[in-house]
């Protein structure tokens, strides 16, 4: 018996990986966020599973399904949205797995981040303007911030910002980076990217307050900010220049002559 932790993606069912989609396959019980993960991926779980949905669970309930799969010799797959590696609650269910001996298995998933500068049509790192991306939110009822990891602090490097979590705050997020990228920076709220029901609000740091003040999102939104939002001055990668010296090519596995 193993729990399979897998990353449903940011929402649209076809997102989920293969290795995903295969593992629900194949796991007599499904354990999944009701409220982020698209009901339509459930039709891969095998006929006569048990499905759960654990948005109203307390972690000791979820915990108890796996126990009770454990004792059944049954499979578990456990969905979450997006990507596992952030914010997706996962590590305090792996430490309770490891104190009770049950084995896991992490499936990555496309993270809400990647969905969100696809829905822009963005590269999020161009030459010259931003080589980092910041992946981050701020305090909120389930977590606070550590006392190092403030906007201003990401902010005053540049680099592009994906701020989660933290659309109710836009306001005192907004004051906080203006004084770092200045009121004509670029930002774009995606609200539930790659859902139906998506939607992108483009501006500026000095404009966004007013462009939302009527049809701001109140939650599954991202804030996305940084001059590679539109910066089209940047120059070529050297990646493609025919003088670029490439470890690999014409397929020999070895480098170029000097």
């Amino acid at each position: 018996m193993t729990v399979h932790f897998i990353g449903a993606g940011p929402g649209a069912p076809d997102l989920i990986t293969v290795r995903g989609r295969d593992i629900l396959g194949r796991c007599r019980v499904c354990l999944y966020a009701g409220s982020l993960v698209p009901k339509e991926l459930l039709t891969h779980c095998p006929d006569k599973a048990r499905v759960v949905d654990t948005a109203s669970m307390t972690l000791d309930e979820i915990v108890a399904e796996f126990v009770e799969a454990q004792a059944a010799g049954e499979d578990v797959a456990r969905l979450h949205s997006g990507d596992l590696s952030v914010w997706s609650a996962m590590g305090e269910q792996l430490r309770r797995l490891d104190a009770l001996g049950i084995p896991y298995t992490v499936t990555p998933g496309v993270p809400a981040f990647a969905a969100a500068a696809a829905a822009l049509g963005r590269e999020l790192t161009l030459p010259g303007v931003a080589q980092s991306v910041v992946l981050t939110r701020t305090s909120g009822r389930a977590s606070t911030m550590p006392p190092g990891e403030k906007l201003a602090v990401f902010a005053a490097t540049g680099a592009t910002l994906a701020i989660h979590l933290s659309i109710h705050v836009l306001d005192s997020a907004v004051d906080e980076l203006i004084p770092h990228y200045g009121p004509d920076c670029p930002i774009a709220i995606v609200y539930r990217a790659t859902w139906p029901d998506e939607q992108i609000i483009r501006g500026t740091l000095g404009s966004i307050l007013a462009e939302t003040a009527r049809t701001r999102p109140e939650r599954t939104a991202l804030i996305m900010v940084g001059p590679a939002l539109t910066s089209s001055n940047f120059r070529d990668s050297a990646l493609y220049d025919p003088n670029y010296r490439r470890r690999f090519r014409n397929g020999t596995g070895s480098e170029p002559a000097q």
